[in-house]
């Protein structure tokens, strides 16, 4: 078995496709819409050329860097994705326990399928976690104040969702909502029906706060000590803004092609 071990990402996603069912498999690796974005963000990496310089000494290589000023040995970090236990059972408390192992910073995904203690206590290593407004406010503070509590460094506050991509996948699949436990007592995910479609969809239009804005980047401010990391930021414009708003940074991103199609 040690031998046949995948030796590069291609490798495992194949693996994953033949592991999970289709509808899991679809909801990791789809994309919205036309998946135009998608497939041009693995496409980028191939139109970026190395230009090396010869004959200087790498017997010593530090890529090292710092982020809000917490050391880590490469800049390279778990980025927030959810529902890890649709395709391995011990869900995100793996993840965390991989990343510690490397001495690299994860960002938990508020629709983990653990819960923010649970991760918290899994092992000793600097975490992020992201978070989407909710139409009820209250919800989105009161797992702020958790994952403070729990001692996370960092708040991603995601901006790029105020309402879920048209994923074609998902609808065509009836996509179920994965358990999201961090929620329980808070909102309710009983009736996503799944007749017209994703029941992902359903819960985010029920749930999410298309009138995002600004403003609740302040608001945010307002509850909590963390730094704010502001995800899902494209154009120059809306950084200068994201740092008039008091945000520590930004994070660019397309939500991995499964947002708005085309961006």
């Amino acid at each position: 078995m040690e031998n046949n071990l995948p030796v590069n990402v291609r490798e495992y996603q194949e693996l994953a496709k033949k592991a999970l069912s289709k509808m899991h498999y679809d909801y990791i690796n789809g994309g919205a819409e036309d998946e135009h974005t998608l497939r041009d963000n693995i496409a980028a990496y191939g139109r970026i050329l190395l230009r090396p310089r010869v004959l200087v000494d790498v017997s010593n290589i530090d890529m090292s860097t710092s982020l809000l000023g917490y050391n880590m040995p490469s800049p390279i970090i778990v980025a927030p994705t959810g529902s890890h236990k649709v395709a391995n059972p011990e869900g995100e408390v793996a993840t965390a326990k991989a990343a510690a192992s490397c001495n690299s910073l994860m960002v938990l995904s508020f629709s983990s399928n653990c819960r923010i203690e649970e991760v918290a206590a899994s092992c000793d290593a600097i975490r992020f976690y992201q978070l989407y407004v909710f139409k009820k406010r209250a919800v989105s503070a009161t797992l702020v104040r958790r994952a403070e509590s729990s001692g996370f460094k960092a708040i991603v506050l995601t901006v790029d969702n105020p309402m879920l991509g048209r994923r074609e996948r998902d609808i065509r699949n009836k996509m179920v909502a994965p358990d999201k436990p961090n929620l329980e007592g808070l909102i309710s995910l009983e009736n996503l029906d799944t007749t017209d479609g994703s029941q992902l969809a359903k819960y985010v239009r029920d749930t999410m706060d298309p009138s995002l804005s600004w403003k609740d980047v302040e608001w945010l401010k307002s509850i909590t000590s963390l730094p704010i990391l502001v995800k899902g930021i494209l154009t120059a414009e809306d950084a200068r803004k994201a740092v008039e708003a008091g945000a520590a940074g930004v994070i660019v991103s397309n939500h991995g092609g499964r947002q708005l199609d085309y961006a």
